[in-house]
């Protein structure tokens, strides 16, 4: 029987502490250089907690990635992953980003769940509807490694907060009264326009086949890991569309189901 070692060892803490460099100064770290330095995904995410500390700032959330096959099959991964968020990195909506604030960032369309009370692992589907708000929402990815997408092995996304940027979200509203039902969030169709011309169009199914699943998954792993999602958190669920690069000007996901919009600029100064 192989045993786990669940405290951090001196080579992922020495990682972090490059991850944690290279999002101070912005230099970018190269992805080859760090090909194995993580023996599998749990040191993959005992890394990502030391660069969590090292942020020394308090979790406003998390983001969970690869919640579609497309994705998964890009990364050569078989289940989600998360990235804990500081608080200052969610925005609320309408925004204004510098582009030089990121590194290499893409543009996702997302859900973003807040939760009212303490999740738990126990909680159904119904129970997530009933103890969450839910937004409209823009993530954008980014990754302290350079030319990194699609190509940046899965475990070093995990170490790298799962290519944590910012989510921008808008008017928060309660998932019970804002969907009739929980097989509803599947349903919610989006259209994102970058300086009023028409990217991408998706739908809430590509999430797991609801953004609710992505959430539950969510509290599961963390409850493995011996942690709980609190009252007051966010969580932005998974991308609707596969994401096209961060650019400068006026960027608006605008949802269905009385969802409304989000709405981001994004400057060059």
């Amino acid at each position: 029987m192989t045993t786990t070692t669940t405290s951090t060892t001196e080579t992922e803490m020495k990682f972090a502490n490059q991850l944690f460099e290279a999002y101070q100064t912005q230099h970018a770290l190269t992805m080859s250089d760090f090909a194995d330095t993580l023996a599998d995904e749990d040191a993959a995410y005992r890394v990502q907690n030391h660069l969590t500390t090292l942020k020394n700032q308090p979790v406003g959330g998390y983001k969970v990635s690869l919640t579609s096959a497309e994705t998964q099959q890009m990364f050569d991964a078989h289940t989600p992953l998360y990235g804990a968020q500081v608080t200052d990195h969610f925005l609320a909506a309408p925004a204004t980003v510098r582009l030089n604030q990121l590194m290499a960032p893409l543009v996702e369309v997302e859900l973003v769940f807040r939760a009212k009370e303490a999740l738990q692992v126990t909680d159904s589907l119904t129970d997530l509807w009933h103890k969450t708000t839910v937004a409209p929402g823009l993530e954008l990815p980014d990754s302290r490694f350079a030319d990194w997408f699609p190509d940046l092995p899965k475990n070093l996304v995990v170490a790298d907060a799962a290519v944590g940027g910012l989510v921008v979200y808008g008017t928060e509203r309660d998932t019970d009264k804002c969907f009739d039902s929980v097989d509803a969030v599947a349903t919610v169709k989006c259209e994102l326009t970058h300086d009023g011309a028409s990217l991408k169009q998706g739908v809430a199914s590509e999430v797991l086949g609801n953004p609710l699943k992505s959430l539950q998954w969510l509290v599961g792993k963390l409850a493995a890991q011996g942690k709980t999602l609190t009252a007051g958190q966010r969580v932005s669920s998974g991308t609707f569309v596969l994401p096209p690069k961060l650019t400068a000007g006026h960027w608006q996901a605008t949802f269905d189901q009385q969802l409304g919009d989000v709405q981001l600029n994004v400057t060059n100064d």
